[in-house]
C-alpha cells in the first residue's frame, strides 16, 4: 500500500518544483539563458507573436518549420514537464520520442546543464500561449524519413552535459560553456558538408552557410577573423555591440547580436572572448601564391575599382581605406575583407546593410546598397580593388561571382 505519509511527500516535492519553476528569479534567469540560447531567432517569425514557431527555415533538403515552444497546452509545450523538456535539449528527441532535425542545434545544446534547461523550461512556460499548429516540414525525399536521422546521429552527435577542464580558468570555462553550449557557435563557423553536419576536425574553420549565401568566417585564423591579434576588449564590442575598432557585423550574425548577444552581460561577453581567443590556429593559413590569371584579373579591374571607390565609398572609409571609427569600419588590413570567400564583400556592396541596433550602439549607421548603381564588371572592380589594396591580400573577384550573388536571397 501506498502510505498517506508517502503521499504527502511526493505531493510535497510537487509542490517545491512546480514553486521553483514559478520562481521569479528561475525565470528570470530562464530568459537570460533563452537570450544566451538565442531561442527568439528561430522560433519567432519576424515581427510575429514571441515563441509561436512557424518560421521557414530553408536548408538544402528542403524546408524545415520551427515548432511552437510557448507556454500553449495544445500547440505549445504547455503540458510538457520540464524532465520532457530537459530530454529535448539533451537527447534531440521530443516528446513522443520522435527524433528531431538537427537544424534544431541539440549536438549543441545537449552541454546545457539541468539546472539552465530547467530555468529556461520555466520562463518558456511564463510566457503568453500562442495557439498556433505547427506546420508540417517540406523536405524531399528521402530527407523526409526521420530513419534517416540515426546514421546522422551516430556520426555527429554526442551527447553529454558541458564538463569543465580543471586546467583553464572559471572564466574560460564559462566561455567555452556559452560557445560551446548555448550559443551553439559551430552551427555557423564549421563548415556544414553534404549530410547537413560538421566535421569535428574542421571546427570553428569557418564556411559558407547554406541557401543563406553568407559565409561565417573562421574563428581560428588570422586571415579569417583574425582574433589571434584582436583584443579581448574589441572582441566583447563586436559582440555585444555589433561594432569594433576592428569592423561591424552583418548578415546572420548580425541577428545573433540582435536578438542574442547584447543582452549578455559584460562578464559573460568578456567569457566568450577569452575563450574565442585560445582557439587553436590552424595550419596551412597562408594564401596561395597568386597566378598569372589571378594577376591579370587583378591588374584589369583595379584601376576601375579605385576610381569607384574615389567616388563611392572614400567619403565614409578614407581615402586610403583607414575608415572612421567608430562608425565607419577600416577596410585596410581587414581580414573579413581579405577572406578566402569573398562572398561577403560583395555582398555588402550589392545589398548594403545595417550593424544591429543595440544597447551599446543604438543608431548604427549603415552601408547603402549599390546593385542598381553598378554594374556586375563594376562590383566586382571596387571588390577586387579593396580587397588587394593598402597592403590587403585578398584576391580579385570575378564577374560570376557577382552576378551570383545579385539575385542571392536577402537575410
Amino acid at each position: 500500500m501506498f502510505s498517506f505519509r508517502a503521499l504527502m511527500l511526493v505531493c510535497a516535492c510537487f509542490v517545491t518544483l512546480n514553486a521553483r519553476a514559478a520562481d521569479p528569479t528561475v525565470i528570470a534567469r530562464g530568459e537570460y539563458l533563452a537570450r544566451a540560447g538565442d531561442c527568439i531567432a528561430c522560433h519567432t517569425v519576424p515581427a510575429g507573436k514571441l515563441f509561436g514557431g512557424g518560421r521557414a527555415m530553408e536548408t538544402p533538403f528542403g524546408t524545415l518549420y520551427t515548432p511552437n515552444i510557448s507556454s500553449d497546452k495544445e500547440t505549445g509545450i504547455g503540458k510538457w514537464t520540464s524532465a520532457e523538456f530537459y530530454t529535448m535539449m539533451h537527447t534531440g528527441k521530443a516528446r513522443d520520442g520522435q527524433l528531431l532535425y538537427p537544424a534544431m542545434p541539440f549536438a549543441s545544446y545537449t552541454k546545457v546543464t539541468r539546472d539552465d534547461s530547467d530555468a529556461i523550461y520555466a520562463y518558456l512556460l511564463s510566457t503568453p500561449p500562442i495557439h498556433q499548429p505547427n506546420r508540417a516540414h517540406e523536405l524531399r525525399f528521402p530527407f523526409n524519413q526521420r530513419s534517416l536521422l540515426y546514421g546522422w546521429r551516430m556520426l555527429y552527435m554526442r551527447p553529454g552535459e558541458y564538463q569543465p577542464d580543471t586546467t583553464q580558468s572559471v572564466e574560460w570555462n564559462r566561455g567555452a560553456y556559452l560557445v560551446e553550449g548555448l550559443g551553439h557557435c559551430t552551427m555557423c563557423h564549421t563548415a556544414i558538408n553534404a549530410l547537413g553536419g560538421n566535421s569535428p576536425s574542421k571546427r570553428f574553420e569557418g564556411g559558407l552557410i547554406p541557401v543563406q549565401n553568407w559565409y561565417a568566417p573562421s574563428l581560428t585564423s588570422n586571415k579569417e577573423a583574425g582574433l589571434g591579434d584582436w583584443s579581448i576588449e574589441d572582441i566583447s564590442d563586436l559582440l555585444q555591440s555589433g561594432v569594433s575598432n576592428r569592423g561591424a557585423v552583418y548578415g546572420p550574425m548580425a541577428e545573433v547580436v540582435y536578438d542574442s548577444f547584447q543582452y549578455l552581460t559584460d562578464q559573460d561577453i568578456r567569457a566568450v572572448a577569452v575563450y574565442l581567443k585560445t582557439l587553436p590556429a590552424r595550419a596551412g593559413e597562408k594564401p596561395a601564391p597568386a597566378t598569372a590569371a589571378v594577376a591579370e584579373q587583378q591588374t584589369s579591374l583595379s584601376p576601375l575599382g579605385k576610381k569607384i571607390y574615389d567616388a563611392q565609398c572614400a567619403l565614409c572609409h578614407a581615402s586610403q581605406g583607414q575608415g572612421k571609427l567608430p562608425h565607419f569600419p577600416p577596410l585596410a588590413n581587414n581580414q573579413s575583407i581579405q577572406m578566402t570567400s569573398s562572398v561577403n564583400p560583395i555582398r555588402m556592396v550589392l545589398n548594403g546593410g545595417y550593424a544591429p541596433g543595440t544597447k551599446k550602439n543604438p543608431m548604427p549607421y549603415g552601408m547603402p546598397p549599390f546593385a542598381q548603381s553598378l554594374s556586375d564588371v563594376e562590383v566586382a572592380a571596387v571588390v577586387t580593388y579593396i580587397r588587394t589594396a593598402w597592403g590587403n591580400h585578398g584576391t580579385p573577384v570575378s564577374v560570376k561571382e557577382v552576378n551570383t550573388l545579385r539575385s542571392a536571397p536577402l537575410y
